[in-house]
C-alpha cells in the first residue's frame, strides 16, 4: 500500500453527519479515510446517532471530474491476457468498490430514523470501512501498473439501480447487498483464477480479500432483510422476488455461486426463479 497522504478531515459529531460528509466528498482520499474514521469512532461509541443540525442526504455522491461517466454498454471490455485489459478490469473493480463505499454510507445516512437496533448501523459501517479498504487496495494496484482510477470511462448503473430504492429500506437491501454485492460472489472466483493464469498473483490476492469480505457484506444484507420481513410477517423469498421485479431492471444473470450465497444466508429460493435459466 502506498503511504496515505496527510489529510484534513471535516469535523463530525454524529454518525449521520459523518456518513453524509464522506458521501459528499469529491476527494476520494478524504472520502475513504473519513468513512473509516467515522466507522471506528462509531464502533467506539464516540459519536451520537444523529442531530437536527446534520445536513441533508445528497441525491448523488461526490465525485472527482474523472472518470467520465458513460452508459454501461459504452464501457469497453478487454482481454485479461493483455496489460491494458487487466488495467481496464481493475479500473472497473475500483469503480464498483467506490460505489459500494457510498452505498454503505448512504444506507446509514438515509435510513437513520428507521426503527432498527444500533447493530444495524454497526453492520453497515463495517461494510463502509471494508469497501474503502478495497477501493484503496485496487487503486494502489492500478498505480503499480502505471495507471490510476479516472483514466478510463465508467458507468453510473450501480448508483442508479440503488437510488430507485431511496424511499424503501427493504427494497434497498434487496437491490444492493442481495443483488449487486451477491453478483460479486458469482464472478470473483473465476476472475481470480484468470488473473493467476496470467501470472498476476498480486491482483488475485487483492480479489481474495475482496471476495472473503463480500461474503460478510451479503450476510449483513440478508440478516437485516430477513429481520425486516419477520417484523412485517412477510415471507423473505417471496418479498425479495416482488421487490426485485419492482425495483431492478432485467433478469438476474447466472451462473450463481450457490454455495457462497447460501453461506451468506441467500438461498436459491430467493433468486433462481428470477433468472432466465431457472431451475425453480
Amino acid at each position: 500500500m502506498t503511504k496515505a497522504p496527510d489529510l484534513e478531515l471535516p469535523s463530525v459529531s454524529t454518525l449521520r453527519g459523518g456518513a453524509i460528509a464522506a458521501v459528499s466528498s469529491d476527494d476520494l482520499d478524504i472520502k475513504t479515510r473519513l468513512a473509516q474514521q467515522v466507522a471506528s469512532r462509531w464502533f467506539e461509541r464516540k459519536l451520537s446517532l444523529r442531530s437536527p443540525l446534520d445536513p441533508p442526504v445528497p441525491d448523488r455522491p461526490g465525485r472527482p471530474e474523472r472518470p467520465e461517466l458513460v452508459p454501461p454498454k459504452a464501457v469497453e471490455k478487454r482481454s485479461l491476457h493483455t496489460m491494458n485489459g487487466r488495467i481496464a478490469t481493475l479500473h472497473a473493480i475500483a469503480h464498483i468498490e467506490l460505489n459500494a463505499v457510498d452505498l454503505a454510507l448512504d444506507i446509514v445516512a438515509r435510513y437513520v430514523t428507521e426503527p432498527v437496533p444500533h447493530s444495524f448501523f454497526d453492520g453497515w459501517m463495517q461494510v463502509a470501512f471494508e469497501e474503502a479498504k478495497h477501493f484503496n487496495m485496487v487503486r494502489d494496484r492500478l498505480r503499480q501498473l502505471g495507471a490510476d482510477y479516472g483514466d478510463m470511462p465508467a458507468h453510473d448503473g450501480l448508483w442508479k439501480a440503488a437510488h430507485s430504492t431511496r424511499n424503501d429500506l427493504t427494497a434497498r437491501l434487496a437491490v444492493v447487498p442481495l443483488i449487486l454485492e451477491a453478483r460479486g460472489l458469482d464472478v470473483t472466483p473465476s476472475l481470480q483464477a484468470k488473473m493467476r493464469e496470467t501470472g498476476d498473483h498480486e491482483t488475485a490476492d487483492i480479489l481474495d480479500v475482496i471476495y472473503n469480505d463480500e461474503k460478510g457484506h451479503v450476510a449483513i444484507g440478508a440478516k437485516w432483510f430477513r429481520f425486516l420481513c419477520a417484523r412485517e410477517r412477510k415471507d423473505p423469498a417471496e418479498t425479495f422476488k416482488r421487490l426485485v421485479r419492482e425495483n431492478f431492471r432485467g433478469p438476474l444473470k447466472p451462473p450463481f455461486n450457490d454455495l457462497a450465497r447460501a453461506e451468506a444466508g441467500l438461498t436459491p429460493s430467493f433468486y433462481r426463479s428470477l433468472s432466465p435459466i431457472s431451475s425453480a
